[in-house]
């Protein structure tokens, strides 16, 4: 297969986003900037990833988008802002379709981790500029545990791909392997109700009851049943703002991708990136 990206390897970066985010007036369309060591490697909500030397994949796809109706040399065809949660899509469907090539089954944990069982296996940032009602460019980064096999015991609930199949790989064979499936799903963008079926289909404890932490501020308007106690706690709960613990149940998510979830007495919550935390 004729390869459509170029990847660049460091021995050593602080974050592959961020470096991309440095180059990004140079940089061309789907480049790829790999670290085998980060050292201060960037998660959501503001957290560290941290990452064992040389162990895993630790990378960074910098894509550009046209600022017209179609796609030109620059890179894909135009995005609108409103429709930018595809990009995130697309990757997590990516990364669930590669692992399953090594006999991992995974799922999408809202908005960007991947999940083996209750255990993540990889995480996700995204961060995307605009250009008027654009996406003009976006990076996308991916930190994925491959051969890893003992964890910092501040994270909670890590997993490698070493530790489900007992096998080790070539990290670098690995990222090529990725990035040929994250090309072809790169083309679910202009389908928006395919790749929100796709990505619904693989979404973590979508349609069971789950419990959840409200980080919204606006916990009022929830049914008094579903509230579990006063306040949650977590690595992801640490802000000391936090709402009650309710039950609900995912039922997909908004076309901005915002997360369904069925609260009881007919009732249907939507939540944005940073208004809500899973209680693992």
């Amino acid at each position: 297969m004729e390869r459509t990206y170029r990847t660049e390897w460091h021995d050593s970066l602080d974050s592959t986003n961020s470096e991309a985010l440095r180059r990004s007036a140079g940089l061309g369309h789907l480049t790829v900037i790999a670290a085998r060591r980060q050292t201060a490697g960037r998660g959501q909500r503001g957290n560290r990833w941290l990452s064992a030397e040389g162990e895993n994949l630790t990378f960074s796809i910098f894509l550009r988008f046209s600022g017209r109706g179609q796609a030109d040399t620059a890179g894909c065809p135009a995005l609108k802002a409103s429709g930018q949660f595809f990009i995130s899509e697309a990757a997590a469907i990516a990364q669930c379709r590669f692992l399953s090539r090594y006999g991992i089954q995974t799922r999408i944990k809202w908005p960007n981790d991947i999940y083996a069982g209750d255990r993540k296996i990889s995480g996700m940032l995204v961060e995307n500029s605009l250009s008027g009602e654009n996406v003009r460019t976006s990076v996308i980064g991916i930190g994925l545990n491959v051969n890893q096999t003992e964890f910092p015991p501040e994270l909670p609930n890590p997993v490698s791909m070493a530790l489900l199949t007992g096998e080790k790989y070539g990290i670098e064979s690995l990222l090529d392997g990725f990035m040929d499936e994250f090309t072809g799903c790169m083309a679910l963008i202009e389908d928006p109700a395919g790749i929100r079926g796709i990505y619904e289909s693989l979404m973590y404890r979508i349609g069971t009851v789950s419990r959840f932490c409200d980080l919204s501020g606006r916990p009022a308007w929830l049914p008094a049943n579903a509230i579990v106690r006063e306040r949650c706690t977590g690595p992801d709960m640490s802000d000391g703002n936090n709402g009650p613990e309710f039950d609900g149940i995912i039922r997909g998510i908004t076309e901005d991708g915002r997360l369904e979830i069925s609260l009881g007495q007919g009732i249907t919550g939507t939540f944005g990136f940073k208004e809500i935390a899973f209680v693992i």
